[in-house]
């Protein structure tokens, strides 16, 4: 299959070693500045995959990101960050490696290149019809990724794919592909950069979006974070006196007793 890697492409930049500390960052900071609008064009694919992963989630359907090297890493940060802000189950969106954990700080040789080790990894979280999978990948070509939504379709599992090749392999097999297509990258091929810059954006927008729609915030406030320091604590209970109309001294009370936002202020006006 012949397609083009926009992100392997050279850039219009030359000899990188010749530019002074201010030309790399600025030079850098303007290519990133077309990334957001990159990911723009593709609101209405990821309207579609969000969409779904609610339909799912709201039938007790869990979420699911496959990737290899920074495209695994940045799912994993995603799903990590759900129980925390959200106050969901840690295993309702869940982040998968090539290479599984030790490939979270090193790569692991050869590891994106099983196209059979994904289904093997996805097999062992007990993954269901009932369940939705988002292949990660820059290049749209990882046999890892590729893999893993080609048994997923096989076996009646909804897929869904981020990446910024247009035409790639992945796109192709994923039944809601997100494609952004961000262009060479400012060191060519390197696609930590504007690829995996768009990959967070659109990791951003599916997991908040999708948490919001299931009821996960209130106004514009994390009602059902976990309390896991000082400063949150703090941030619950400003948020409890935002709702309801008691001193601070009392939303921490409050906040103490019933262990979160949202039921404290349901104990209140209940």
């Amino acid at each position: 299959m012949n397609f083009t890697k926009t992100t392997e492409q050279s850039s219009h930049y030359e000899h990188l070693e010749k530019m002074s500390v201010n030309e790399l960052l600025s030079n850098i900071n303007n290519e990133d500045k077309t990334v957001p609008h990159a990911v723009e064009k593709s609101l209405p694919q990821i309207e579609d995959l969000v969409t779904k992963i609610v339909e799912k989630m709201k039938l007790g359907g869990r979420l699911f990101y496959i990737g290899a090297g920074t495209s695994g890493r940045l799912g994993i940060v995603d799903a990590s960050e759900c129980p925390p802000t959200f106050g969901v189950p840690f295993d309702l969106v869940n982040g998968i490696i090539a290479g599984g954990d030790k490939a979270i700080r090193r790569a692991v040789e050869n590891a994106e290149d099983n196209a059979t080790q994904a289904w093997i990894d996805l097999q062992e979280n007990n993954i269901s019809e009932n369940d939705i999978v988002i292949g990660i990948a820059a290049s749209g070509t990882t046999p890892y990724v590729i893999g893993g939504l080609e048994k997923c379709n096989e076996n009646n599992i909804i897929t869904g794919c981020i990446t910024c090749n247009e035409g790639s392999p992945l796109a192709l097999t994923a039944q809601f592909p997100v494609i952004v297509v961000v262009g060479p990258e400012f060191v060519t091929g390197s696609s930590r950069m504007k690829a995996g810059t768009a990959q967070k954006l659109v990791l951003n927008m599916i997991s908040t979006a999708t948490m919001i729609q299931l009821g996960k915030v209130k106004g514009n406030k994390m009602i059902d974070m976990q309390l896991s320091n000082d400063k949150l604590v703090d941030r619950g209970v400003k948020m409890i006196m935002s709702e309801i109309p008691v001193s601070y001294e009392e939303a921490s009370a409050l906040l103490s007793n019933y262990g979160s936002v949202r039921k404290a202020v349901d104990s209140y006006t209940n």
